[in-house]
């Protein structure tokens, strides 16, 4: 049986590529509810296998990605246990990165994205329920992306034609962007505990704007901070509003069953997880901005 180049399938079956990148993002987003919950427990992501809040092993054809939520309307068929929203959340959010991420580059590319934009969500959720971020999203993501940058140079926008030397050059921008985004978080947290006496922001923030570096550039890592502030702010504007509409007590995130203790209530000065902020930022850097920004850098470049 002879197989069929990408490019024949692609043309004769535009819609098959995008169906199988939709489809394992959705698995790929359930196998990330398991990480969510069970690494910052320190169990085992692998053993034993998926189970009900009473005990009993989740079948198969129970835990389809986002169908099973659907037909079972959140509710365990073994026990009629509520299950959260949240789970079907993370599958469709990750199946919609992975089309994003289809769709936006050359398969290669894509497949690193798929890679980075899954441990964005991951950390997004545990920083959310634990206010931590796991070293493996901020060490062990930052080496990867200096290894995935060698390894695939078009990250980088680096193809000119002599691999190589293509590698060299995307790898030295993936160490740029990691060494520069983890320095400038440092020295902005800081000043910032200088100026007002206490902790402003965790070391894991300053480790995972170093990842994101390594995936998206200096460029990159700046937007994220940036870009995150931007966020956390219309995050409490959104919150702000919602409470002085409904008279109902907002939170900074919603309370997740994976979370310990309550979900803290919005108010000046709490202590809120900026990770999420950055990992909305560094995927919007990574999906849509880049190219935008790039060019922006370099007309400023010209300038002077």
């Amino acid at each position: 049986m002879t197989l069929l180049p990408y490019s024949e399938v692609a043309a004769t079956l535009p819609w098959f590529f995008p169906t199988v990148a939709l489809i394992l993002g959705a698995c790929v987003g359930s196998f990330l509810n398991v990480i969510i919950y069970r690494l910052p427990k320190e169990e085992s992501i692998i053993t034993p296998r998926s189970h009900c809040g009473c005990g009993q092993p989740i079948p198969w054809f129970d835990n389809l990605p986002i169908l099973s939520w659907l037909l079972l309307r959140g509710r365990a068929r073994c026990c009629g246990r509520a299950f959260s929203f949240r789970y079907p959340f993370v599958e469709l959010l990750t199946a919609l990165l992975f089309l994003a991420c289809w769709l936006k580059f050359p398969p290669l590319v894509a497949v690193a994205g798929w890679f980075f934009l899954s441990c964005l969500v991951a950390a997004t959720f545990i920083d959310l329920d634990h206010m931590i971020i796991p070293d493996v999203f901020t060490l062990g993501l930052g080496v990867a992306g200096v290894l995935l940058s060698v390894l695939i140079p078009a990250l980088h926008g680096r193809q000119e034609g002599f691999f190589v030397v293509d590698s060299l050059r995307a790898g030295a921008t993936s160490v740029q962007g990691l060494f520069v985004g983890s320095g400038l978080v440092l020295w902005i947290a800081l000043l910032a505990e200088a100026v007002l006496k206490k902790e402003a922001m965790g070391f894991g923030d300053v480790k995972f704007v170093g990842a994101i570096g390594a995936f998206c550039g200096w460029q990159g890592a700046v937007f994220a901070v940036f870009g995150g502030a931007v966020v956390g702010t219309l995050w409490f504007a959104v919150a702000w509003s919602w409470e002085k509409i409904t008279g109902r007590r907002s939170v900074v995130a919603p309370p997740s069953e994976t979370a310990e203790g309550e979900a803290a209530p919005l108010a000046f000065g709490a202590h809120v997880p900026f990770g999420p902020m950055l990992a909305i930022a560094g995927a919007l850097y990574f999906l849509f901005v880049r190219p935008y920004a790039l060019a922006w850098v370099a007309d400023v470049s010209v300038l002077f």
